[in-house]
């Protein structure tokens, strides 16, 4: 019961983390001259992040700030993975804005309720574990003038490499331990595709979380998806294919 309640303690920080960016930024208007591709405005950016209507069987919404708590580390090449999960671009872009996508909980077989007297300390956990299992995705859409978003996803796919060996974050001053960070099967296409699963440790429990970026010229689509479910049951999971699909076509 502690080994699992640890690990949803722990992961319930990173689901926490998603959205550090809070309102829509923009700041295009400081880019000089002209460039091979221009950025998107917030407002374009907007009119294309992934909606509820795009995606049935998820509570689409805004990212709820008060709650974020951004992951930081000393380790600069490390740096684009721990703003990827903590909901932000890559690197900073001229225009951005987010998403969160909750898959809605799974429907379950009715019948006479239980109660939590009634369940013995297994029973509890799988319960819990249950209840929990579905992905909570943050979808951040990035635009850049020039050829920055292509220099950005290059970034991050440099990270997974320098930093596959693990290294130490923050987060609200707290240290995050990452044993590892391994390449993953992308879900998007577009110009480019990065996706990435970091491992933390926290007791000797280790737990992944999952991300990924997409280049469609001149914007990035980044997602990071947390499962507080399956990282209880030790079970895999992946950057939610559905919102990846869902946001590439309003991308293309």
């Amino acid at each position: 019961m502690r080994l699992c309640a640890a690990v949803a303690v722990s992961a319930l920080s990173f689901a926490l983390v998603t959205g550090c960016s809070g309102e829509s930024s923009d700041s295009s208007s400081a880019a000089k001259g002209k460039s091979p591709e221009k950025a998107l405005s917030a407002a374009e950016l907007k009119k294309l992040v992934v909606t509820g209507d795009e995606l049935p069987g998820f509570d689409v919404g805004p990212v709820k700030q008060a709650k974020a708590k951004r992951i930081t580390t000393d380790n600069a090449d490390c740096r684009p993975l721990t703003r990827v999960l903590s909901g932000l671009p890559p690197a900073d872009a001229q225009a951005s804005t987010d998403q969160l996508a909750t898959e809605k909980a799974k429907k379950r077989p009715s019948g006479k309720p239980t109660s939590l007297e009634d369940l013995d300390e297994n029973k509890f956990e799988g319960e819990l574990q249950k209840s929990l299992d579905r992905d909570v995705t943050t979808v951040t859409l990035a635009s850049y003038d020039g050829g920055g978003a292509e220099q950005a996803l290059k970034a991050v796919s440099a990270a997974v490499k320098a930093c596959a060996g693990g290294f130490v974050g923050e987060q609200a001053g707290t240290k995050v331990k990452f044993t590892k960070v391994t390449e993953e099967k992308a879900a998007g296409g577009g110009d480019g595709s990065v996706a990435f699963a970091a491992f933390s440790e926290t007791d000797g429990d280790v737990a992944p979380v999952y991300g990924e970026v997409d280049r469609h010229g001149s914007t990035l689509s980044g997602y990071f998806t947390v499962n507080l479910g399956s990282m209880m049951a030790k079970k895999a999971y992946a950057v939610t294919p559905a919102v990846v699909k869902a946001q590439e076509a309003r991308l293309t």
